[in-house]
C-alpha cells in the first residue's frame, strides 16, 4: 500500500531524490531471483497522474533502474515531450555505482532541448527534452524524476511492467482526481487489488502496487504483449482539450466529440465543386466515381504531419487542403469525404490504430487509442476503404497497415466499432514459375517469374521498391533465396487493383545449382522457397499459438536436363494436412524435363497452447519435403 504521507511528498516537490552523501539502491539489496538472466532491474517505477479539473492535469514520474550491461543502457535515457499546452515543471536525475554511492547529478546543461521534428511534420509546437545518463562501468543505477503540467485533459498515461530481460522490484501506479471526475481504468494480467484513499480538498486517489515481478520470456507465435505483461490503461470520463469539451464514457459520446471537432470543415471552393462534377460525369457506378475522385485526391495532395495544439486531433478545413495541396491523415481524409459529399456519395471518417504490429483496439474501453485516420464508403454489401495519405496506394487496398482490425467509424450522430478488410489466403498469393536449364557440370540458367498479390505484395518491402529503379536490383539480391547466383537481367511491374500485385521477372545464372558426383547429379527442385528455420519444441507451453498471416504459395519449377541423363530417383508426391495449413508437392518427368510443383496454404488464427508442438512437427515435415533431392544418372 502507498501511504498518504508518500502521496503528499510526491506532489510537494521532488523531495524523494537522494542527497550526495547518502547511499541508495545498492545492488546487493536486490533479491537474487530478480537478478537472474536480466539486463535491468527496475528498483522503483512510480507514476502518478492527477486530474486537477476537466482541463488540467499533472503527471509525476519517479523511476530507478539498475543496469547490468550495455543491453540495458536504453533505460538510462529519458525523453519528455511538451508543447504550448504542457509545461515540464522540473527534472532531476542521479547516477549511483554498484554500492549505492552517488557518482553523478544531472546538470541543466546536460538536458538536450529540441523540436520534435520527425521529417514530415510541417506544423508542430511539440518539443522534447532528452537526457542520457549511460555509464561504461556496470552495474550502475539511474534515478530519474520529473513532473509535467497539462493545460488540458484528454488522455492518461498507460504503465507496463514486464519484459524478457527485465524484472521489477517495486512499481506503483496512482490516479488522483476530484470527486465527481473519477477516471475509468482497467488492469490486465494481474490480480492486484487497488487501494482507494480520501485526500484533502475534495480529492480521492486510487493506486496499485507491485513487488518482485519476474521477467516475462516471450514464446514463439505468442499473443501480443498486452495479453502477457501486467499493465493498466486509464482514461478520463469528462475532458476538455483546447476549449473543446466532451465525454468518452461511450464510443457514441467520443464520436460526438470528433463530430464537434470536424464540424464545418468540409466546405469546398466553387471551382473544386465544378471539378468534382466534371470528374464523375459519365461514370455510372459509385465505385467508379469513388475511384476517380480518390485518384484525383492522390494526384493533388501530399501528406505532411500536423502537430499543433488541437491540430493534432482536428483536421484542416477542406478548403485549406484544396488550396495548399497538403494535409495530415485527418485533413486528407476529411478532404476526401468532402469531395465525395459533393458528388452525392456518403462517406465516413474512420479512426484507427495503424501499423503492421499495432496493438488491437480495446473495444470495451472508450478512449483515445488511435494514431491514424482514413475514409470509408459504404458500397452495398461491401465497403471501400480509402488510405488518403499515400500518393501511390492502390484504390481500396488496406494491406498490413490498416487491414484486419477493429476501427472506430464516425457516424452522423456518434460512432460505432467496425471491422476492416480481412484478406483470405487466396487473396494473399505468391505464384512463382521457374524455368531452369542445367548443364553437365551442375551449373544452370534460370528464368523466374513471381507474382505477389494481396499482403504478399508487401513482402520484404517489395511494394516500396516497385517505383524506385535504383533499389530494385538490391532488393532482388537480398531476397532471392538461392546460394550462388548472378543476375543477368530483371524487371518489376505493379498492378494497382483492390487486390494489388507485383510481378518480378529475373534471369539468373546459377553456379553449382546441382551437385555432381561421378555419373550422378543431385538436384534440389525447390529452387527458392524452402522452410529451413524450425522452432524448437516446448515441454511446457504457457500461451496460445497465434499465427498472423493468411497466404498461399504456389511454386512450379521446370528443370531441363542434359541429354543422356535420366532420373534414378524421383520422390513420391507429398501431402501434409494440419489445423495450421496444407502442403503438397508433386514430381513428373517427361521429355527431358522435371516438373516440380509445390503448394503451401497457411491460415491466420489463434490456436490452443497444446497445439504448439503440432505446429513444430508441421514445419519439420515441410522442411524435410522442401529439401528433398532428385538423383539423375548419366548413361555414358
Amino acid at each position: 500500500m502507498i501511504s498518504k504521507k508518500f502521496l503528499v511528498l510526491a506532489f510537494s516537490g521532488l523531495a524523494s531524490l537522494t542527497y550526495a552523501t547518502d547511499l541508495k539502491y545498492p545492488v546487493s539489496a536486490i533479491p537474487e531471483e530478480l537478478k537472474k538472466n536480466v539486463d535491468v532491474v527496475v528498483r522503483e517505477d512510480f507514476m502518478s497522474f492527477k486530474i486537477n479539473s476537466k482541463n488540467s492535469a499533472t503527471y509525476h514520474v519517479h523511476q530507478v533502474h539498475t543496469i547490468f550491461n550495455e543491453k540495458g543502457n536504453s533505460v538510462a535515457e529519458e525523453t519528455i515531450s511538451y508543447d504550448k499546452l504542457s509545461k515540464i515543471i522540473d527534472i532531476n536525475a542521479y547516477v549511483y555505482d554498484a554500492n549505492g554511492k552517488q557518482i553523478k547529478r544531472l546538470k541543466k546543461s546536460e538536458i538536450y532541448d529540441q523540436a520534435a521534428y520527425d521529417g514530415v511534420s510541417l506544423f508542430s509546437d511539440h518539443r522534447l527534452k532528452h537526457l542520457n545518463l549511460a555509464q561504461a562501468i556496470y552495474p550502475y543505477t539511474v534515478e530519474i524524476e520529473y513532473e509535467v503540467k497539462y493545460d488540458f485533459l484528454y488522455w492518461i498515461p498507460t504503465s507496463w511492467w514486464g519484459g524478457e530481460r527485465i524484472s521489477h522490484e517495486h512499481a506503483s501506479y496512482q490516479l488522483i482526481y476530484p470527486i465527481g471526475l473519477e477516471p475509468r481504468y482497467q488492469l490486465f494480467n494481474s490480480n492486484v487489488e487497488p487501494t482507494k484513499t480520501k485526500l484533502e480538498n475534495g480529492f480521492e486517489s486510487i493506486s496499485w502496487e507491485f513487488k518482485n515481478l519476474q521477467p516475462n520470456k516471450r514464446e514463439l507465435y505468442s499473443p501480443p504483449i498486452d495479453e502477457i505483461v501486467p499493465h493498466i490503461i486509464a482514461a478520463p470520463t469528462e475532458f476538455e482539450y483546447d476549449s473543446y469539451a466532451g465525454k468518452m464514457d461511450s464510443w457514441q459520446s467520443f464520436g460526438q466529440w470528433i463530430i464537434l471537432l470536424n464540424k464545418g470543415r468540409d466546405i469546398l471552393p466553387d471551382e473544386t465543386k465544378k471539378k468534382v462534377h466534371e470528374i464523375v460525369s459519365g461514370l455510372t457506378t459509385n465505385e467508379e466515381k469513388v475511384k476517380a475522385l480518390y485518384q484525383y485526391m492522390q494526384n493533388k495532395t501530399r501528406y505532411v504531419s500536423i502537430q499543433l495544439g488541437i491540430g493534432g486531433y482536428q483536421p484542416f478545413e477542406a478548403s485549406v487542403v484544396d488550396k495548399n495541396g497538403y494535409g495530415d491523415c485527418k485533413a486528407l481524409s476529411n478532404y476526401m469525404i468532402a469531395l465525395l459529399k459533393e458528388a452525392g456519395i456518403s462517406a465516413n471518417y474512420i479512426l484507427i490504430n495503424a501499423g503492421a504490429s499495432a496493438n488491437a483496439m480495446n473495444v470495451n474501453f472508450p478512449s483515445t487509442q488511435f494514431n491514424h485516420a482514413i475514409a470509408a464508403v459504404p458500397n452495398g454489401r461491401d465497403t471501400l476503404w480509402l488510405e488518403c495519405t499515400s500518393q501511390t496506394n492502390p484504390f481500396g487496398y488496406q494491406g498490413l497497415f490498416t487491414g484486419d482490425r477493429k476501427a472506430l467509424m464516425i457516424t452522423s450522430n456518434g460512432a460505432e466499432v467496425v471491422n476492416t478488410i480481412r484478406y483470405t489466403p487466396e487473396q494473399n498469393q505468391q505464384t512463382r514459375t521457374a524455368k531452369v536449364t542445367i548443364d553437365l557440370n551442375g551449373n544452370a540458367q534460370a528464368k523466374i517469374r513471381t507474382i505477389n498479390s494481396g499482403t504478399q505484395y508487401e513482402s520484404d518491402g517489395l511494394r516500396w521498391v516497385l517505383t524506385d529503379k535504383d533499389k530494385q536490383k538490391k532488393w532482388i539480391e537480398e531476397n532471392t533465396n538461392i546460394p550462388n547466383f548472378n543476375i543477368n537481367s530483371y524487371s518489376m511491374m505493379e498492378k494497382k487493383d483492390k487486390i494489388p500485385s507485383a510481378i518480378v521477372n529475373v534471369d539468373l545464372t546459377l553456379n553449382r545449382y546441382a551437385s555432381v558426383s561421378g555419373k550422378r547429379l543431385f538436384i534440389t527442385p525447390n529452387l527458392m522457397n524452402r522452410i529451413t528455420n524450425i522452432p524448437e519444441k516446448a515441454t511446457e507451453r504457457k500461451t496460445d499459438v497465434v499465427r498472423k498471416n493468411n497466404f498461399i504459395d504456389y511454386d512450379t519449377v521446370i528443370i531441363s536436363i542434359p541429354e543422356n541423363i535420366y532420373p534414378e530417383f524421383l520422390p513420391e508426391p507429398v501431402k501434409i494436412n494440419s489445423k495450421f495449413g496444407e502442403y503438397e508437392t508433386d514430381f513428373k518427368f517427361d521429355a527431358g524435363k522435371v516438373i516440380y510443383t509445390r503448394r503451401l496454404k497457411m491460415w491466420k488464427g489463434r490456436f490452443p497452447k497444446e497445439t504448439y508442438n503440432q505446429l513444430v512437427d508441421f514445419y519439420k515435415n515441410i522442411s524435410k519435403a522442401d529439401n528433398t533431392k532428385l538423383v539423375f544418372l548419366s548413361k555414358t
